[in-house]
């Protein structure tokens, strides 16, 4: 079966897979991004359960301080399991 697409329809669609493809091989922008993205969901929980107590900037660093534990146990985690991986 055969689309009948416009050409600037099939130019989109061509950025879109170069650019996915670009993600895949650069793993630490994509893994980034995706932590903020994260973030700005668990940071209003965290300033929600802080009963406002703690600013909106500290709710935000103690996401990424959260992340960023989370991050290092999962490493630290497959470096004790896998060494022979890394």
């Amino acid at each position: 079966m055969k689309f009948n697409l416009p050409q600037n329809s099939i130019q989109a669609l061509e950025d879109m897979a170069e650019t996915l493809s670009q993600l895949r091989r650069q793993k630490l922008p994509s893994s980034l991004f995706l932590a903020l993205c994260f973030n700005l969901i668990l940071a209003p929980v965290v300033y929600a359960a802080s009963r406002h107590e703690l600013s909106r900037s500290q709710a935000w660093s103690l996401g990424l301080l959260g992340l960023a534990i989370v991050a290092l146990s999962v490493y630290l985690f497959f470096v004790m399991f896998a060494p022979e991986r890394f």
